[in-house]
């Protein structure tokens, strides 16, 4: 289930990230090791993060995906391993929550992009989930969120 979309300008983000290029099929096993890895390297600069996690997807096509770990932050880290510093970029982005498991999130986009179609949107490159609100607030997958952003093309 999503909400209908809505149109925002975002500014650029800095952001602590690990970028990660798997084929799609072994995207749940990288995503709690890279959260742990980013989390601990920010710990130990004692920098925290300044907003909510997120995956945001460089290149993705039916076999690969290719995309940053990250969390927000309102202080630079240092590069460590393989964590980097980079940006949510600025720009028009349509917005939409789906509440549900993880499981459910290609069908999310899916309606997502037909929202966005049939509203007479063109998507850009690139696009970017945050995770409101997942496991670690409770069991049930029916309270998770899960905030999605397309970037738009101007005109």
């Amino acid at each position: 289930m999503i909400t209908d979309h809505e149109i925002v300008q975002t500014t650029a983000q800095p952001s602590a990230v690990i970028r990660i290029t798997v084929p799609r099929s072994e995207i749940q096993h990288v995503m709690g090791p890279g959260y742990q890895e980013l989390m601990e390297t920010l710990g130990a600069q004692g920098v925290a993060p300044a907003g909510p996690w997120f995956n945001h997807h460089l290149r993705m096509n039916s076999e690969v995906f290719d995309f940053e770990l990250g969390v927000p932050v309102a202080t630079p880290v240092t590069p460590a391993g393989r964590v980097t510093m980079s940006e949510l970029p600025a720009g028009s982005v349509a917005r939409t929550v789906y509440s549900g498991p993880y499981e459910g999130l290609a069908d999310a986009w899916g309606a997502f992009q037909a929202q966005l179609a049939a509203a007479g949107h063109t998507p850009a490159d690139g696009l970017w989930e945050r995770y409101l609100a997942g496991p670690e607030t409770g069991p049930d997958p029916a309270t998770w969120r899960t905030e999605l952003n397309q970037p738009l093309r101007n005109g």
